[in-house]
């Protein structure tokens, strides 16, 4: 009918390779790398490790990195065509070692801000994006756990991965968003503490404030694609029962 044919037109039009969608993405993932390093060393003062807002400055960098970017292409590893046949033991190993250095980056980045508050005497888990934030890292260290007992360690039976695997899927697109939203949240709350007293007001838009606002849009455009891809029928890894799932 031409409803079908339209239908199957719009879709054909909508269908992006997932090589050339992959390397978009990526370069969009090492484009919030950059920004966030740049906003703090050029408008937040750089890095150092002796407690300062220095030492602060290396919570963004990490979180953006490790929980966004980072566990990002963890996600994403199953989703790549290769990993659609053969083995599935060496992609089970990148995608636990992509989230597994994304949790290191994420816990030195809240060393980093808790070393800072510590220091500068400034109370701990007061503020939503804090909470937002330890919650998203404790679910995240339940999730990888969770995930290697069930899917890498020899003895879990077969019943028990299929049971897990839409639970483990459902909380690995649930943490991207709350990353997300800690980032983003993360990133309002420093401009409001920083952009006043003796700077060019917040509201009145400064540099700093555009550029910073770009980086939260683009985190925000980076795990909404994640997070498409993700739920896309035709690139998910088709279902099988085949031996090699119970390596």
């Amino acid at each position: 009918s031409l409803a079908r044919r339209c239908q199957h037109r719009s879709t054909a039009m909508l269908d992006v390779p997932f090589l050339p969608f992959c390397t978009f993405l990526g370069t969009l993932g090492l484009l919030c790398v950059a920004m966030v390093g740049t906003w703090c060393q050029h408008w937040r003062g750089g890095f150092s490790l002796d407690g300062s807002s220095q030492t602060f400055n290396w919570h963004p960098v990490l979180m953006v990195t490790g929980l966004v970017v980072l566990y990002g292409a963890a996600a994403l590893v199953y989703r790549i065509p290769n990993t659609w046949s053969g083995p599935k033991l060496p992609w089970k190993v990148l995608h636990s070692g992509l989230a597994l250095g994304a949790f290191v980056l994420t816990v030195l980045g809240l060393a980093a801000v808790f070393c800072f508050h510590n220091s500068q005497g400034t109370p701990n888990m007061y503020s939503l994006h804090s909470w937002i934030g330890l919650g998203t890292v404790l679910l995240f260290s339940c999730q990888w756990a969770a995930g290697f007992g069930a899917f890498l360690l020899p003895w879990a039976p077969t019943w028990l991965r299929a049971l897990y695997k839409p639970i483990h899927v459902f909380f690995g697109s649930t943490i991207l968003m709350l990353s997300v939203a800690s980032c983003v949240s993360g990133i309002n709350e420093k401009l409001f503490f920083s952009l006043k007293n003796g700077t060019t007001a917040y509201k009145l838009l400064p540099a700093e404030a555009v550029f910073a606002n770009t980086l939260g849009l683009l985190i925000l455009v980076f795990g909404v694609l994640v997070v498409g891809a993700l739920a896309r029928p035709s690139w998910k890894r088709p279902d099988s029962d085949s031996p090699d799932s119970r390596q």
